[in-house]
């Protein structure tokens, strides 16, 4: 095919990683990015920096690509639309991509596959909020429905446009100053103790491959951190969520890394809780833990080459996220971080520090887990703090 050209519209540091993991394979990336400096910006060569809801824009900068796939899932359909009615192949498709973007589109999609997913429905009112909570009460007999999830069904992201309303006084929050063209989604409250991430790639010619179940913890709505495998989940558990990620995968007629992030009641039972089709924060870990990266294996997924082996190499990879703390210079940072330990390996994304924001991560693999975690939470720590 020659050297391939891949268009990444995006320049977070999802498209960063992916550029490098591009480098080996002897991948192009070009790049729409949102400004000049931005993540991945920084490091690849071939940038156009513009609008990427602008269809002349993203037209442009689409044709000149062998093939379009995405740091994030914003673009509007429409425009994705388009860009394949000129010939332009992009993968994940606007009719996979839809299921990442809206909400509402897939809760009911997948209801009506038999996947396991909170009971929903789209409300328009605060009335019509507390209602739905007095029904789930009904239905679940139980002597409460508080509290209930609402959800914007577009846009959100780490935690923003979610609320958990715990009585009919605050029903209203969610539908202050919505956005045109954006549904209030009503979900049960789920009494999860832990959520669970699968992650899988498929190629257009429907070769499939499912990474280790890991485990993620949440702080705020930011993932924080995860571990892989997740502790204590059984083979045949594990197996279970793989299983119903291919098969959204499938249905779905998903190209590249989907990812599956699921909520574990106590009883080992999952729900689906949201779904990503690009790299994911939770599969971080798979650069150093695993034998193909979910970068790598995104990028030969929507060229359809050959995917690569998604096992782990080590028995336990911890990745910690690094949050901007009161350390402004990561780089001078690492001084410390790998002084006192060689064996981190640490990924900077290229961005200002700004308390709370995600600015790199640090991965741990090794035999014990509790000394794994440590250490891969003592490397965030350091970067993230001065002292």
């Amino acid at each position: 095919m020659g050297t391939p050209v891949v268009g990444i519209i995006g320049g977070g540091q999802l498209a960063r990683m992916m550029h490098a993991a591009g480098i080996g394979l002897g991948i192009r990336v070009a790049l729409l990015a949102e400004g000049p400096d931005v993540s991945a910006a920084q490091v690849v060569h071939d940038v156009t920096v513009g609008d990427y809801t602008d269809p002349a824009t993203v037209i442009a900068f689409a044709e000149r690509c062998d093939v379009v796939t995405f740091d994030h899932e914003h673009v509007p359909t429409t425009l994705l639309h388009d860009l394949q009615s000129r010939g332009v192949i992009v993968r994940p498709g606007p009719e996979a991509l839809v299921h990442a973007q809206d909400k509402v589109v897939m809760r009911t999609r997948l209801a009506a596959h038999g996947i396991p997913v909170p009971t929903f429905e789209v409300v328009a009112t605060a009335d019509a909020l507390v209602a739905f909570a007095d029904r789930t009460r009904t239905e679940k007999g139980a002597s409460t429905g508080w509290p209930v999830i609402a959800k914007t069904s577009r846009g959100g992201y780490d935690g923003k446009g979610v609320w958990k309303i715990d009585d009919a006084s605050t029903a209203g929050e969610p539908f202050a100053d919505l956005a045109p063209g954006v549904q209030i989604l009503a979900e049960e409250y789920i009494p999860f103790t832990r959520e669970l991430s699968a992650l899988v790639a498929r190629s257009p010619s429907g070769q499939a491959v499912a990474y280790p179940v890991s485990e993620s913890v949440q702080a705020d709505g930011i993932c924080v951190e995860t571990t892989t495998p997740a502790p204590g989940l059984t083979e045949e558990q594990a197996t279970a969520c793989q299983r119903m990620a291919l098969e959204i995968a499938r249905d779905l007629e998903v190209t590249g890394i989907l990812a599956v992030e699921l909520m574990q009641r106590a009883d080992g039972s999952v729900v689906v809780n949201e779904l990503a089709m690009r790299p994911h924060n939770t599969g971080h870990w798979s650069i150093d833990g695993a034998v193909t990266s979910q970068f790598e294996n995104h990028l030969r997924a929507v060229l359809d080459l050959p995917l690569g082996d998604p096992a782990a190499r080590a028995p336990w990879t911890v990745m910690h996220n690094v949050l901007g703390g009161t350390r402004t210079d990561l780089v001078d940072g690492l001084r410390h971080v790998l002084a006192r330990d060689p064996g981190l390996k640490v990924q900077l994304y290229g961005k200002d520090v700004v308390p709370g924001r995600k600015v790199g991560h640090v991965t741990s693999v090794g035999e014990d887990l509790d000394e794994v975690r440590r250490r891969a939470r003592q490397g965030a720590s350091e970067l993230r703090s001065e002292s």
